[in-house]
Formats: C-alpha cells, sequence, structure tokens
C-alpha cells in the first residue's frame, strides 16, 4: 500500500499528521509480510505499528496482550476512533463472549486483544483457526523471557498456537524495555522467521530522572506533592503493608489517593483503578501488580517510594510518566532497608529456583542509586544504548549545584583492606574492620591486625558503607555472589591503588534546580473549560477521558484556538472521525471563550 493511503489512515483515525521515530519502518516491513522485533520506549508508538497494519490487511490481526486493563483501554481507544475491535477475557461474561465469538466469524472486527492464558483454552484454540489471521501482534514480548522482569509462562504457548493456524501470520513482537539477551530469547521463544529488528532507542527525552536518600521518605513524599497539587501521578512500594501505610497517611493529610496490590478484593482493586484512570483520584499508591500497559497519558510523575528489584522494573515502571510527551518526573526514594527487603523477596519469590540473576539484577539497580553520573546515561548503557552524553541536563545528578570532592586516599583504604581480607567478605564487614570493630570474628580471623585495622575510625560506620557503594557503582570494586555477596577489585582498582587514578565523588550544595520547565505557557482557563467538555463526552461514552482526548490535544487546542472544522483538523490528535463524533463541541467552547476574551488573550 502506498505511502499516502497509510498517511490519510494516520490521520483520519488517530489524528496525526506524521509518524514517530521508527513506525514508518516497522508498518512498511509488516505489510511486506516480515516479522519484526521492535524494541520501542513508551510512548513511542508502538501499538500503532501494528493497528494501522490491521485496517489493510484482509483478516484479523490477534494481539496477545498481558493485562486485562490494557485490553479494555485500547479497544476503548480503537472504538472512539472508528476502529472494530474486541477483547476476550475473564471480565467478560460466557453470553458475552459468545457474542464476540459470533462476531468474530463474521469478520466484524479487525483487531481482537486477548490475555496469553487464553491460548491454553481449546475452544478458543478452535475459533482462531477459523479465523482468517492475517498477523499476530505480541504486546509486552519481553514476557516470554526468564530474564525479562514479568516472565509470563503463558506467553511460551505463543508459537505453539502459531503452528497450529491453517496459514503462518505476520509475527510482530513490542517491547519497551529489553536487554541483548532477553531480545535473543523474545526472537526464539516466538519463532519469529528473520525478523527485521528495530531498536528505535531507550531514551525518554521528556523524562527527568532523579534518586533522594531522604531521613523520612513520607516528609519528603509530602513536600514533593504540595509542589505538584492537581497532578496526576504514581506512588510505587515494594510490600503492600507499605502501600497501605503510605495510602492511610496519605488521604489523612489531604491527599486524595487510591490504593492498588494483589491482596485486596478483585471489586476494589478493578474499582480503585478506574478511579485513577478517570481522573476521579489523582494518586495511586500500588505495588508493582499495579500498572503494566496502563495507557492513562497524563501521570506527571512516578516516585518509587522504595527501590524496585531490577533496572528493567524501574525503567519500566517510571516510564509510565509522560506517555504524552509531556515533561514529568521520576523519583526513587532509596535507603539501605530497601536493600534488605528485596532480599527477603528474592528469597521467597519461589522454591527450587535459581536466584542468580535476580541478585545480579539487584546488584545492578544499587549501583544506580550510588551513582553520581549522569542517570540518563547510566539507564542507557545499561541497555546498551552507548555513546550518550554525560550530560543531558535533566536529570537530578546533572541539575543539581556540586562541588567534587577528592577521595582517592579513602578510596585506596577501602580497596586495600579489601584486598588484604582476601576478597572474601560483603561490605559491612568490611566496614567494621576499616573502622576498628572489635567483634569475636574479626578477632578470630586475624583482621585486627591488618594494617588496614581501623584506618577510617573517625568515619561514620554509614559513611564508609556509601563509599564501599560508589566504589562499587564506578565499577571499582565487584561483588560476587547472590543472598551473601562478597567484594572484589576490579582491575582498575590497582590503578588507583598505585596513585595512577584519582577518586572524587561529586556531593550537592544546594537544592536542585528545577528538573522540567513548562516551554510554551497554556491558558489554564480556557484548558480548564475543555476538559470539563472532555469529562462529560468520558462519561457519557463510559471512557477515560485520554480516551477521547490526550491532554497535548487540550494543550494544542489552547495555543492554536480552532473555531471552524477545518482549523479543528490541524490539532495533533484529531482525526476526521473524532471531529465528526464530537468536535463541535469543542469548536463551540473555544468560539465562546474567544468571543469573550479575544483570539489572543493568554
Amino acid at each position: 500500500m502506498k505511502r499516502l493511503e497509510i498517511n490519510r489512515l494516520l490521520k483520519q483515525h488517530f489524528g496525526y499528521d506524521g509518524f514517530k521515530k521508527g513506525q514508518p519502518e516497522i508498518i512498511e516491513q509488516i505489510l511486506r509480510g516480515n516479522d519484526v522485533l521492535a524494541v520501542m520506549p513508551t510512548g513511542a508508538g508502538k501499538s500503532i505499528c501494528y493497528q494501522l497494519p490491521a485496517l489493510v490487511f484482509d483478516g484479523v490481526t490477534l494481539v496477545i496482550s498481558p493485562l486485562i486493563s490494557l485490553m479494555k483501554d485500547q479497544v476503548d481507544t480503537l472504538r472512539e476512533t472508528g476502529i472494530r475491535a474486541a477483547f476476550i477475557n475473564s471480565s467478560l461474561g460466557l453470553a458475552e463472549i459468545r457474542e464476540v465469538i459470533a462476531q468474530a466469524r463474521r469478520n466484524t472486527y479487525r483487531l481482537i486483544y486477548v490475555a496469553p492464558e487464553r491460548l491454553q483454552s481449546e475452544s478458543f484454540l478452535e475459533l482462531v483457526r477459523s479465523l482468517r489471521v492475517s498477523m499476530v501482534a505480541v504486546d509486552e514480548a519481553h514476557c516470554v523471557s526468564q530474564w525479562g522482569h514479568d516472565f509470563r509462562p503463558s506467553y511460551t504457548e505463543i508459537a505453539g498456537m502459531v503452528d497450529t493456524l491453517p496459514r503462518r501470520p505476520v509475527m510482530a513482537a513490542f517491547t519497551a524495555t529489553a536487554t541483548p539477551l532477553v531480545k535473543e530469547d523474545i526472537s526464539r521463544l516466538l519463532r519469529l522467521n528473520h525478523p527485521f529488528s528495530l531498536t528505535t532507542g531507550f531514551d525518554r527525552e521528556n523524562l527527568c530522572f532523579e534518586v533522594v536518600k531522604p531521613l523520612d521518605k513520607f516528609a519528603q513524599l509530602q513536600l514533593y506533592l504540595k509542589s505538584a497539587r492537581g497532578k496526576s501521578g504514581l506512588i510505587y512500594a515494594s510490600t503492600r503493608k507499605t502501600v497501605e501505610a503510605v495510602w492511610e497517611k496519605l488521604n489523612k493529610k489531604g491527599f486524595p489517593a487510591a490504593r492498588y496490590h494483589a491482596g485486596l478484593p478483585e471489586d476494589e482493586r478493578s474499582r480503585n483503578q478506574e478511579d485513577f484512570l478517570y481522573d476521579r483520584v489523582p494518586l495511586m499508591v500500588a505495588t508493582n501488580a499495579f500498572g503494566m500497559g496502563i495507557d492513562k497519558s497524563n501521570i506527571s510523575f512516578v516516585i518509587h517510594y522504595n527501590m524496585p528489584l531490577s533496572m528493567e522494573s524501574y525503567y519500566q515502571e517510571a516510564g509510565r510518566a509522560g506517555r504524552d510527551g509531556q515533561a514529568a518526573e521520576c523519583v526513587l526514594f532509596f535507603s539501605s532497608s530497601d536493600i534488605a527487603t528485596n532480599k527477603f523477596l528474592i528469597e521467597h519469590s519461589g522454591e527450587n529456583t535459581d536466584k542468580t540473576g535476580d541478585y545480579q539484577k539487584l546488584n545492578e539497580i544499587v549501583d544506580y542509586c550510588h551513582t553520581d553520573r549522569c542517570l540518563r546515561a547510566y539507564i542507557l548503557d545499561y541497555f546498551g544504548e552507548t555513546g550518550a552524553s554525560e550530560h543531558c541536563g535533566r536529570c537530578g545528578s546533572c541539575n543539581r549545584d556540586t562541588e567534587s570532592t577528592d577521595i582517592t586516599t579513602e578510596a585506596q583504604m577501602i580497596l586495600s583492606c579489601i584486598k588484604r581480607m582476601g576478597e572474601r567478605f560483603g561490605s559491612g564487614m568490611v566496614a567494621d574492620v576499616l573502622r576498628g570493630g572489635s567483634t569475636e570474628k574479626i578477632r578470630a580471623m586475624g583482621f585486627d591486625r591488618l594494617s588496614t585495622y581501623g584506618i577510617m575510625s573517625r568515619y561514620p560506620r554509614d559513611t564508609v558503607k556509601e563509599l564501599i557503594s560508589f566504589l562499587t557503582a564506578e565499577k571499582y570494586v565487584t561483588v560476587k555472589g547472590d543472598q551473601y555477596p562478597v567484594l572484589g577489585l576490579d582491575r582498575t582498582a590497582y590503578e588507583v591503588l598505585r596513585g595512577g587514578v584519582s577518586v572524587s565523588i561529586r556531593r550537592s550544595i544546594a537544592r536542585r534546580k528545577p528538573a522540567v520547565e513548562t516551554k510554551t505557557a497554556v491558558d489554564k482557563s480556557l484548558f480548564e473549560m475543555l476538559r470539563a467538555v472532555r469529562r462529560e463526552i468520558a462519561e457519557e461514552h463510559n471512557v477515560p477521558p485520554f480516551v477521547v482526548f490526550p491532554d497535548t490535544t487540550l494543550n494544542d487546542m489552547c495555543r492554536k484556538r480552532p473555531t471552524s472544522e477545518e482549523e479543528m483538523l490541524k490539532i495533533s490528535g484529531v482525526g476526521a472521525y473524532k471531529l465528526n463524533k464530537y468536535g463541535e463541541r469543542f469548536i463551540s467552547t473555544i468560539r465562546s471563550y474567544v468571543d469573550r476574551n479575544g483570539a489572543n488573550n493568554n
């Protein structure tokens, strides 16, 4: 199909005049009948890469999607843009499922969304075999890999299902976060046929990353939320108990919040999630049971009250902020107790399983919390994207006023002590020896006779451990072992010991600068009026407000103030279908506002 026709469909149904990075290449390969493996960051437009080809293919596109909430949001969005779509999952009754199946057999739908667990149902497989399936799109494809952060055993059924179809469809796999190892697993386990592979980059330029180490996490959270009133945000905690405590205290302090974790009744989880999606409450406090695939576009910040288990989990969860392209913040509250909590969670995550990879991932995110490098560069480097600038100007490290302190002497003390202790002990034991601890174990091992014994006695224990963590994050110190890791020396450490390399650490000397700044102001009065119109339409159609139009579209309306259908079609996110459906209500509101206030009142 010619590109002009694809561009027409893009504008008609989705309201966009052009494609984002990587979308044209992926769509072209799919339309040629080639398998695809695409790694694209959240907000890069993965869904359009398979939704547009689905409009062109003769048959139906089957979308494997991990969560019920994600299916409903995407199907609601598609229907609002004039695309026939449905989902089959456990939220539907038997009569509803039968109706969807009957309609599917009549070729009513262009896309059908299903959970991977549905592939274990023989009745569903019979349905699929009776349809003309043109494409199978696998969303959150990292779930197929045990090295991914959300492994779902049912994802391994996908390749077998495809093999039973009368005609092999195009296979298209999409994910936002995948290391090279996970990418190899996706291709192998889904049995992709010489796929066109594209990684558009992991960078989310609109996000600002920050790590803070507060003495009182809840006090720090209150300070942040006071400055973010009126904005929508996610607060992640590592345990149900912490979710309950934070949720209760926030509501008592006047911050309306919902809660979400696996221990709540299903009806309450669904109600709370809907309240958050529909903007009835601005805050959601949740464990990582909440959020995968959530399409809510106007989340302005994600705060991790506790350190997650891995960099993959962190980037996936933090990436739920700023899906609309607006500036957003991702803040991680770190304390040393988070490490102990996560080790406990790893140990109790399953029986008779190899936890080596889990502990390795935990060490990697601990390093992230201690580095003084540009956080964006650190993240991109972790995912194998080399060459990023070491000063992005949009993260907590880059936006702080800092001074550099030479710690070469302290580094030499620590590295020498690790070496003299035989590189067989963890950070706690090394810190105790450096500070001159008088324990039975230290005396029994003869460490009280080492030249490094007590040479850092004037330093608090937490400071010594912090310095050890910094040297680990900067790769001078290696960590081996799982539950009880031991410290060793990297080859770069010997350059420090010989005096050939100096070591410096940056310390904050002032409050950080604002992480993000709004470049173009919009008329807040008009924006609130348009939000009210959007809310009314959303309630009438029983969909979340962002399904009608995202905030970016309302902002564009505020800037351009369209008063005719022709002008409205020039607004980003407004296509012919939505214009005909409810565009006049927005135009009428803007006309009235312009009549009262003038065309250029800001």
